[in-house]
């Protein structure tokens, strides 16, 4: 029995729906397997139709009476939730290491990111600023105010299964949103522990259910009726490409919103003048952070030929220091896969670079036995592939980098640029003239670009999100929360006349 499950009340069947307290659902039984050892840690009832029609219902219900809240009072409970999250930050991370694979150093980064987002959230609740702009007719003032939007839908994958969701959230919450959550079922008992913590506060501040919502579900019982769902006017989703393409396709035809967060096939530009010791590190935890299941994992590394051989020979060795295994024990660099299927993903993956003229230059292997009797370990994997590929342009879900040399700062760019994700970029340089190149328009295509700094990492500041196949979304921080609000013109007359603009004259007489 862990004594993680049995702080967090996991113990025993779960209910995987409830808008405040948990709702006896109707749904299939799902067996939570952790990737560490494939052993059962939890089992959850899913939501049914019904269930998901009451938690929709019952977040569309909520939302005029939250958005009536003050702004800075409903910062107020986010704050609250943040302190709620400081108080347990080591058992969620715990339960996210046991259903993701991921080691516990990242799992326990994962739960400050939502803390420091509740901090951000905090803070914007104060700050959904208006403009006031001259009218041009005299006694008139003109104006934009941002309303609250109505309910949210929040569709989160296994990699990180409560920070996305609290990116989305916390911004929806202080906005004056309501928020229904369809979280991955590879890592739904995660979701099932926050709201179990959450909804309690939220029946001591007296408020009504319905504002945070959650239905652990089949595609067909809660997805699908999610994202066709004309109650949620917003749907922000977060997966494969070709789910985003499922939920926009839903959404547009009903003339909603979407934030989408899609595949990233993120590349490392390594120049002649880098430091190398500073873009091995970065491109090592690039790589194989969270076993390479990031949508930002560093998947190409594009090297001047100059400096290719001996950044090869260093990154080589590094990854053989690499220690692979329980991500709860201390001092493991690397965890399992999610399942098996992703192991053998991975193994599909290499056979096609090998097939379309590329080498495995290091790893790439599963591990079995002993430890890794699970079957869900590999080593990861370094490989040699020419830029063109087809499985280069393409993002596998598992720890493989792509090295690729280059002769010119623009070769380098057009192979970055080659392919249709465009989240994350770096490059290291110490050439300003390379990284200004890079940082332009004719540079890097992604939605984020870094000089010096891997393409992983990116803090809660900034507006997260990408272009192309990437989706065009943006969550997190800057002015990201205006996708979650309405923005309204106004213009109010404080004469006695009524000019028209644009110098339009029109009287019946």
């Amino acid at each position: 029995m862990d004594p993680t499950l049995v702080r967090l009340g996991l113990l025993g069947e779960q209910e995987g729906a409830g808008s405040g307290s948990a709702r006896r659902c109707r749904g299939k039984l799902l067996e939570v397997v952790s990737p560490i050892d494939l052993q059962i840690i939890g089992r959850i009832r899913t939501a049914g139709v019904e269930d998901y029609e009451a938690v929709a219902g019952a977040a569309a219900g909520a939302f005029d009476a939250w958005a009536a809240v003050p702004a800075p009072k409903r910062g107020d409970i986010v704050r609250r939730i943040g302190d709620l999250l400081r108080a347990h930050k080591r058992e969620l991370a715990e339960i996210i290491a046991l259903e993701t694979g991921k080691i516990l150093p990242e799992a326990e980064g994962e739960v400050q990111e939502m803390i420091d987002m509740a901090d951000f959230a905090v803070g914007l609740s104060r700050m959904l600023y208006g403009k006031t702009m001259p009218s041009e007719r005299p006694g008139h003032r003109l104006y934009e105010q941002w309303l609250p939007l109505g309910p949210v839908g929040v569709i989160t994958a296994f990699n990180f299964p409560l920070a996305v969701w609290a990116w989305n959230a916390w911004i929806a919450l202080v906005c004056g949103n309501t928020v229904a959550w369809k979280p991955s079922s590879k890592a739904a008992l995660s979701a099932v522990a926050v709201m179990k913590l959450i909804w309690p506060l939220f029946k001591e501040c007296g408020l009504p259910e319905g504002v945070l919502n959650l239905a652990v579900g089949e595609r067909s019982a809660v997805g699908e009726r999610l994202i066709h769902d004309r109650r949620l006017p917003l749907i922000s989703a977060t997966g494969s490409v070709a789910m985003g393409r499922r939920v926009a396709q839903a959404v547009a035809a009903r003339l909603g919103r979407t934030i989408l967060e899609l595949g990233g096939n993120n590349a490392v530009i390594v120049a002649p003048s880098a430091d190398l010791d500073l873009a091995v590190r970065a491109v090592l935890f690039g790589a194989v952070g969270t076993a390479g299941q990031r949508c930002t994992t560093t998947r190409r590394a594009i090297v001047h030929r100059e400096i290719y051989r001996p950044f090869c020979d260093a990154l080589t060795a590094a990854y053989r220091r690499l220690r692979i295994g329980n991500p709860l024990e201390a001092g493991i660099d690397m965890g399992p896969l999610i399942d098996r299927g992703a192991v053998r993903a991975m193994q599909d993956a290499l056979a096609r670079l090998k097939d379309q003229g590329g080498r495995v230059l290091y790893g790439g292997e599963p591990l079995y036995g002993g430890t890794y009797a699970a079957g869900t370990y590999v080593v990861p994997c370094l490989a040699e592939a020419a830029p063109g590929l087809p499985i280069v342009r393409e993002e596998t879900f598992a720890p493989i980098l792509y090295l690729m040399p280059y002769g010119s700062i623009d070769e380098a760019i057009a192979f970055q640029n080659a392919v249709p994700q465009g989240l994350s970029s770096a490059i290291f340089t110490n050439d300003l003239r390379e990284a200004e190149r890079f940082l332009s328009h004719q540079g890097s295509d992604c939605g984020i670009a870094n000089v010096n700094s891997g393409t992983s990492g990116a803090e809660i500041g900034g507006a997260f999100g990408g272009e192309k196949e990437t989706g065009g979304g943006r969550e997190a921080g800057s002015d990201a929360w205006k996708a979650y609000m309405r923005r309204q013109t106004c213009t109010v007359n404080r004469s006695q006349e009524l000019p028209l603009s644009q110098g339009i004259e029109f009287a019946i007489t």
